[in-house]
């Protein structure tokens, strides 16, 4: 009788000492490492393709939570973060996903800043955006308060191009305080100047549940916030974004 024996070691350190750790939504037995005491998978039993992250990526981006990822995909939600984090960091800077400025004519921005939280409502966490009227592309983000030092971060992310752009904001002050005044023109929602903007705020609460005002699909922390929208972004202006 041939009897095979096969020796698991950690994925960081290599060190035999493990120890089993209950198994995880997939059924897999977990470990943990008793040397540098890192957690992991002995035999997963699933390898997925790049194609299959990238499908449930996309999933995750129409609306489902990660515990709903997990519960239709068998994916567990630390396993959906490592592949957000991932994509995340290989992603270009925003500004490659735009279009061509026509440098006969000048460009027209709509800003607005559109209200969130992380963990707990009280910790408002608000998204500033900067959307081209002529193509509808998102130019520039910015996550924080809702102060002119926030509002300063977005103007400064505006790429070059869109610079000397005509800018169309509501009245709240932090606008008046950054922007230059000879392209700066406040207006109100009824004149519809700024109706392109607050209608993107609602594509970004139907896609991703984390920034729907009242739901149970929050952020925990504000990194996977800024995270999460940052891969909406990217994705929005090179595929979700509606032909003109």
């Amino acid at each position: 009788m041939i009897v095979e024996t096969k020796v698991h070691t950690c994925h960081k350190c290599h060190s035999k000492e493990l120890v089993k750790n209950g198994r995880n939504a997939c059924g897999n037995q977990q470990y943990h490492c008793k040397t540098c005491g890192a957690y992991g998978v002995l035999e997963p039993q699933v390898c997925y393709t790049e194609e299959a992250k990238d499908l449930i990526i996309k999933a995750y981006q129409e609306r489902s939570s990660m515990r709903g990822i997990e519960r239709s995909h068998g994916i567990c939600r630390q396993t959906l973060r490592a592949w957000l984090k991932e994509k995340a960091e290989q992603l270009p800077p925003l500004e490659t996903t735009l279009a061509p400025v026509d440098p006969a004519q000048t460009p027209v921005l709509e800003l607005d800043e559109l209200w969130s939280f992380v963990f707990i409502k009280g910790n408002k966490v608000w998204v500033w955006i900067a959307l081209s009227r002529e193509t509808r592309e998102v130019i520039a983000y910015a996550c924080g308060d809702r102060s002119k030092d926030t509002c300063r971060i977005l103007w400064d992310r505006i790429p070059s191009a869109y610079k000397k752009a005509l800018v169309f904001t509501d009245y709240w002050e932090a606008y008046q305080a950054v922007i230059p005044d000879e392209q700066h023109h406040p207006v109100g929602k009824e004149t519809g100047e700024t109706a392109h903007v607050e209608r993107w705020n609602n594509t970004l609460r139907q896609h991703l549940a984390r920034f729907v005002r009242k739901t149970l699909s929050f952020s925990k922390c504000i990194i996977m916030h800024e995270l999460c929208l940052k891969l909406f972004l990217h994705r929005y202006n090179t595929d979700l974004l509606p032909a003109s």
